[in-house]
């Protein structure tokens, strides 16, 4: 299929037991915008997020919404790139998972983001897409750290950061709704990492997105390196 064979990336998968992280078509696009819309993503009285992208209204929040995962996709370079995944439960979208670097072949660091549609919250979800994407980065691409970031009362966004190993790596005054709010800045080593690293997740489709993320090889025992016979 031509779509694939120039944008690989439909093709790669990361799967744990639970769940599956894929790059999306435009149609989950559109549903997951729609959906953050219909089922919400937050309790409307706090803002988890630094973008205060839930407030604004529909229709124009799904629009942004398809505006913001096509710029990723229109500006994405080897030295600067934005993979939004979508989370999949049972064949239903649950919510998204992002990663995204620059200079990643040189300082081998990623930053990653999430939200889980409200109807799937405190189910331990989180802490699965978290894991997933971070045997992504790490055994995967070869990081050597990743980062995240939260507000300081965001519980549920720092239970899993702290349950996977996180050290806190600063803090930043923000305005967050016309009012000012603390974000800490965690890192993960791969070190720290390897202290939870899990064998029942396996990444399909890498070898062929490899030059995208701006590598030439995977990393040493991935999938990918496998498949290559590297």
């Amino acid at each position: 299929m031509l779509l694939t064979q120039h944008w690989p990336l439909f093709d790669l998968h990361v799967r744990t037991p639970r769940l599956e992280l894929r790059y999306p078509t435009d149609d989950e696009v559109a549903e997951i915008a729609e959906r953050a819309v219909s089922e919400g993503v937050h309790d409307p009285s706090y803002m988890p997020f630094s973008i205060e992208w839930t407030d604004v209204p529909a229709p124009l929040q799904q629009r942004r919404a398809l505006q913001h995962h096509w710029s990723h996709r229109a500006s994405w370079e080897p030295t600067s790139w934005m993979c939004n995944f979508v989370v999949v439960v049972d064949s239903q979208i649950v919510g998204s998972q992002s990663v995204g670097a620059d200079n990643f072949n040189v300082l081998r660091c990623a930053v990653t983001g999430s939200y889980l549609l409200r109807p799937f919250q405190n189910k331990g979800l989180g802490t699965e897409m978290r894991s997933a994407v971070l045997h992504l980065i790490f055994a995967g691409l070869g990081a050597d750290q990743a980062l995240t970031g939260s507000w300081e009362d965001n519980e549920q966004s720092l239970g899993v950061t702290r349950k996977l190993g996180y050290e806190v790596e600063g803090r930043r005054r923000m305005i967050s709704r016309g009012q000012p709010r603390e974000l800490v800045g965690y890192r993960l080593t791969r070190a720290a990492w390897e202290t939870h690293r899990r064998d029942d997740i396996s990444i399909e489709g890498l070898a062929p997105c490899l030059e995208m993320f701006g590598l030439s090889n995977a990393a040493p025992g991935s999938t990918a390196a496998r498949a290559d016979g590297s």
